[in-house]
């Protein structure tokens, strides 16, 4: 379909702030011209917010003030008025106890800056995973328009000759020395090779996933996802992006005219073609929820199950994300999907068009990253979602990260009460553990870490490890870093910190895994299940700050996306009073 625009010119949101002669017109105009703005830029055009989440312990971001100035210039050209503002900026690799704790407090700054300021249209300028989620949610709340513009993927890893992906070959290198198979002079020397360009993580992990998240939404523009951090295309598309938005607000094309049934069910099978991030399920959840749009675990897993897996990155790959871009990227895995019938064709993008109009010419330029479908990957990826007495609320698994012996297993339970208990464990030799058996993580949830941080891809004992072993099943109610891989059944729930069964697994229970079947089950009789769980009594509250107790008492469960229960739905950016 084709969106119809509303007709122009009308009155703006920004004129309540500066279209008139009132004493809270002048005052509201005269303080922001003294940064130099000329009278006339107040004379109804559409003023345009960059929010940009450039933070410079956000490394992922660090280059985004960069980018916000190609933003402004197709603003400007456009006949838009920009403004940048500093956003909340979560940096998975620096945030403690984990940056998904603050995903919802960015949330809730980007909706309230957007509905306090004379902001007409949005550029969500986004990178690292949190950001770009958040940054959605915010503007799904309040329903002005809005484009996103990623900052992009870092250039190819490198290292002795070996293509190297950031974060996936943090975990291999690290079990490398842990099995004596690396050095920790070598492991050191291949930090500088892993991450050596600004940008986001350039395997298939949480960031390139919302980013093509995002597009396939029909939240940026076609072909935004895949352009290299470096790449001057990448600068290109910023700016085009500007020209964007400023048309988008003087047609009134709004998140709720793209954000549709139809679009979510567009993310949800490109995630299962592109080997998407398992985080990617909380995040599409939990902008649903802000949208309206009902959606469930099961929509993951019935929509998803049939997609096979045809970009071979890593983690489940080959490639990067480098490669991805030269094949042609996002818009030839959308051409795939649509050929295949798997593409709601006539869903609505930022372009204002339908986003089959986008992608139908689009080219395959190297078969052996985009695959054919004869040579997928996994030909059932998606996200598989579990369920059974041990996931009463559901757990997800990612087909294509994990190994194929392991998908159908039976194994006796090694548990760890929390993250410090595994730490405290997991090297200890004389640990009653093998690669029969199957880990299990308490307490790492979206209450219980808190936040629910990447620590569900728990590494192996060392004496596993020596024995050429890399994959074991490994189940709890974390989550794990979209460059991670392995038999990993995460989001467990409800989570233990809630009192869901995950809480009273002990050592010595057998577990039984069945992926092909779904099913995740805890093999005690049900009398017995049920006399623990009577039993069992909520951990003791950490030290907690001011957030840490709003969080704690309001987020919900992984199964809805994570987010707090008072704000689902759109509140919509209704002018506030002026206090002047």
């Amino acid at each position: 379909m084709r969106f119809t625009p509303a007709p122009w010119p009308r009155r703006l949101r920004s004129q309540e702030w500066y279209g008139g002669t009132s004493r809270d017109h002048i005052y509201h105009r005269g303080w922001l011209k003294t940064q130099g703005y000329p009278h006339d830029l107040f004379d109804g055009r559409p003023v345009i917010g960059i929010l940009n989440t450039w933070s410079e312990l956000t490394p992922c971001n660090g280059h985004l003030r960069e980018l916000a100035e190609k933003v402004k210039a197709g603003v400007w050209e456009a006949g838009g008025f920009p403004l940048e503002v500093p956003v909340f900026s979560a940096s998975e690799n620096t945030y403690r106890p984990t940056a998904m704790m603050y995903r919802n407090l960015a949330a809730m700054a980007v909706e309230e800056t957007l509905r306090a300021q004379p902001i007409d249209g949005a550029v969500l300028l986004v990178g690292c995973d949190k950001t770009t989620p958040s940054l959605m949610m915010g503007a799904a709340s309040t329903d002005i328009p809005s484009i996103v513009v990623t900052g992009g993927p870092m250039l190819n890893g490198w290292f002795r000759g070996e293509r190297v992906g950031a974060g996936t070959h943090l975990w291999k290198f690290s079990e490398a020395v842990k099995a004596g198979e690396m050095t920790q002079e070598d492991f050191v020397e291949a930090e500088a090779a892993v991450t050596r360009s600004s940008g986001t993580c350039n395997t298939m992990g949480t960031a390139s996933t919302m980013a093509s998240m995002a597009e396939a939404l029909g939240m940026a523009l076609s072909g935004n996802a895949a352009i290299p951090a470096v790449d001057a295309r990448r600068r290109v598309m910023a700016q085009l992006s500007g020209r964007r938005i400023v048309q988008m607000v003087k047609d009134d094309l709004k998140p709720s005219d793209i954000l549709t049934r139809a679009a979510f069910e567009n993310a949800i099978r490109t995630n299962g073609a592109i080997g998407g991030s398992t985080n990617a399920v909380v995040h599409i959840l939990a902008l649903a929820g802000r949208a309206g749009v009902d959606l469930t675990l099961d929509d993951w897993d019935r929509l998803g199950r049939d997609v096979p897996t045809i970009v071979n990155l890593m983690p489940s790959g080959q490639y990067l994300m480098e490669e991805f871009f030269y094949a042609g990227g996002l818009p030839v895995v959308l051409k795939r999907l649509g050929e295949a019938g798997l593409l709601n064709r006539d869903a609505l993008t930022v372009s204002g068009g339908p986003i089959w109009d986008e992608v139908r010419e689009a080219r395959n330029w190297n078969e052996d990253v985009i695959l054919p479908v004869e040579r997928a990957l996994t030909a059932s990826g998606g996200i598989a979602v579990l369920r059974g007495n041990l996931a009463p609320g559901g757990a997800v698994l990612k087909p294509s990260a994990a190994s194929p012996e392991l998908m159908v297993h039976r194994g006796r339970a090694v548990v760890f009460e929390d993250i410090d208990h595994y730490k405290a464990r997991i090297a200890d030799e004389t640990l009653d553990i093998d690669e029969t058996c199957v880990m299990v993580l308490k307490n790492c949830g979206p209450r219980g870490y808190p936040g629910m941080a990447e620590v569900g891809n728990m590494g192996l004992p060392q004496k596993v490890l020596r024995k050429g072993i890399t994959d074991m099943v490994r189940i709890s109610d974390a989550r794990m870093s979209g460059t991670a891989y392995g038999t990993v059944v995460l989001h467990t729930s409800p989570e233990a910190a809630r009192g869901g069964p995950l809480a009273v697994v002990r050592d010595g229970d057998m577990i039984e895994l069945d992926v092909p079947a779904r099913r995740l089950h805890l093999d005690i009789p049900d009398a017995e299940l049920q006399a623990r769980l009577e039993a069992w009594t909520p951990p003791a509250p950490a030290p907690e700050s001011g957030y840490a107790r709003l969080f704690h008492a309001h987020v919900e469960g992984a199964d809805t996306g994570a987010d707090f229960d008072f704000l689902k739905g759109c509140r919509g950016a209704a002018v506030p009073k002026d206090s002047h």
